[in-house]
């Protein structure tokens, strides 16, 4: 076997593995499925990158070469008959993030601590809040891995601390990696044309808690993922950390009386609570009924920071300076009497759930629909039917959408929009209609964008932009809500 890594897949993580093993001396050689990938790059130029669109040629191509290692982007299935070959020819497979802990702990930030986040819906909220609570207590962090960051581009950094959302697919290639502390937020059926299963789904989503340092932090409600922490193989002395809507047991991080309160991390938490925060701190981004799965990235967040050490005022702080990314839950503003939602990113029923499950009964005015990708709505619509005031269905194929809502919302009116030209401010015009002043609505999809747009962001800004012109309308000279 020579001494040779090879790099399947050519988009940034795999560019950013690439670029961590060629300036530590390694012999590396690149390979992509995807026909016009570009097979050199200008910062990499002993790099050349061979493209052999077939999976089969492809993994026979790569074994051929006899690597010490293969590093896997997040891309390849877990089915790419790469993993197969490897293991029959006793190569090690890596993921872009094994290879990130490994290089790290080989060099001078060796014991960096990691905290690590994963769930189907609300990473990058809890990550984003996590960063931000860390630099509240004064210490130079980085949010890296599926928020956007490759964590092989950051490990040379300065960073005391890294926040790291961990996607099913980054975990899947996991070996060694050993977290501080530890998170799954939710399981839900997600990705399985990568997966296959829904089983390998959520097993791939458990490994975030293995080789646990410190604390496992998991939602007290959820019987699933705390099976998860129960069935992991922790550094001795690593414990169970719960979260909770209500108010907290010993070892629990809860709500009473409207606080954030801690009951894990104090010397006497059989009787005694530490304040950490108050749910307001979240109106300045969330409007003024944050979804309880907000209030619950909030906990997870401020659990995390406790474990890592940080002082109880900093989670505070940390949560009144946090703003959502865009297209997330983002609160665009009031106009026409309402408060207007962006939440675009939700695009599966489980994301659209968590999104209207904080408002008030019967004030939502929910914006549904898309490219359905196969689901079943009936359990989303039967969960939210008490939320809604109304409902606008959009999507090229509303079917799937609208049997749902007659089957378990029959009394809720539904008005459905084309997509005819300027139709975005045709569903915000609508919405009115359907309102009473103090309502809110939001625009949490539970589908994917494809069938009308490039992807969810653009969907998000058609929608804030036909709120301007609405808010406009309505005598806002600036044509912006307020």
């Amino acid at each position: 076997m020579s001494d040779v890594i090879a790099v399947i897949g050519w988009g940034v993580s795999g560019r950013g593995a690439v670029r961590a093993l060629v300036t530590r001396g390694y012999s590396v050689l690149v390979y992509d499925a995807h026909p016009g990938t570009p097979v050199t790059d200008p910062d990499l130029v002993d790099v050349t990158v061979h493209v052999v669109p077939d999976a089969a040629d492809l993994a026979d191509a790569v074994i051929a070469q006899h690597p010490r290692t293969v590093v896997v982007s997040p891309g390849i299935p877990a089915h790419h008959p790469i993993f197969s070959r490897c293991e029959d020819a006793g190569i090690d497979v890596w993921g872009e993030v094994e290879l990130a802990w490994r290089l790290q702990e080989e060099g001078s930030h060796a014991g960096r601590p990691w905290l690590t986040v994963t769930g189907t819906n609300g990473k990058t909220t809890t990550v984003g809040m996590l960063g931000e609570i860390l630099r509240a207590n004064g210490e130079k962090v980085l949010e890296v891995g599926n928020i956007g960051t490759p964590i092989t581009l950051a490990i040379d950094s300065d960073a005391d601390v890294f926040a790291v959302e961990l996607s099913s697919f980054q975990l899947h290639s996991t070996l060694t990696m050993s977290p501080q502390a530890s998170l799954c937020l939710n399981v839900d059926a997600d990705h399985l044309d990568w997966h296959e299963t829904r089983e390998a789904y959520a097993a791939d989503k458990a490994r975030i808690y293995e080789r646990t340092q410190l604390a496992c932090v998991y939602p007290s409600i959820d019987r699933e993922v705390e099976t998860m922490v129960e069935n992991a193989d922790v550094v001795d002395g690593a414990r169970a950390i719960g979260i909770t809507l209500g108010a907290p047991s010993p070892s629990q991080i809860g709500i009473v009386d409207g606080l954030i309160v801690d009951r894990a991390f104090l010397e006497d938490r059989q009787r005694n609570a530490l304040f950490l925060a108050h749910i307001d701190d979240l109106t300045h981004a969330y409007g003024p009924h944050p979804s309880a799965s907000v209030v619950s990235d909030a906990l997870a967040a401020a659990a995390l920071a406790r474990a890592h050490g940080v002082k109880p005022q900093a989670v505070e702080k940390g949560l009144r300076a946090f703003q959502p990314a865009g297209h997330r839950r983002t609160v665009l503003g009031q106009a026409a009497d309402l408060t207007w939602i962006d939440d675009s990113k939700a695009t599966n029923a489980h994301a659209a759930a968590a999104s209207l499950t904080g408002i008030p009964e019967h004030t939502a005015i929910w914006i549904f629909g898309g490219d359905a990708k196969g689901q079943d709505f009936t359990d989303l619509v039967r969960r939210v039917a008490s939320r809604l005031r109304g409902v606008i269905v959009i999507g090229e194929d509303r079917s799937l959408a609208l049997t749902a809502l007659a089957r378990e919302a029959p009394d809720i009116p539904v008005v459905e929009v084309d997509g005819h030209e300027d139709w975005m401010f045709s569903v915000v015009n609508e919405a009115v209609a359907l309102s009473r002043p103090g309502d809110t609505v939001v625009l949490a999809p539970a589908c994917a964008s494809w069938d009308q747009f490039d992807n969810y962001g653009q969907r998000g800004d058609a929608f804030a932009q036909a709120v301007s012109r609405l808010a406009q309308q309505w005598g806002n000279g600036d044509g912006s809500t307020t």
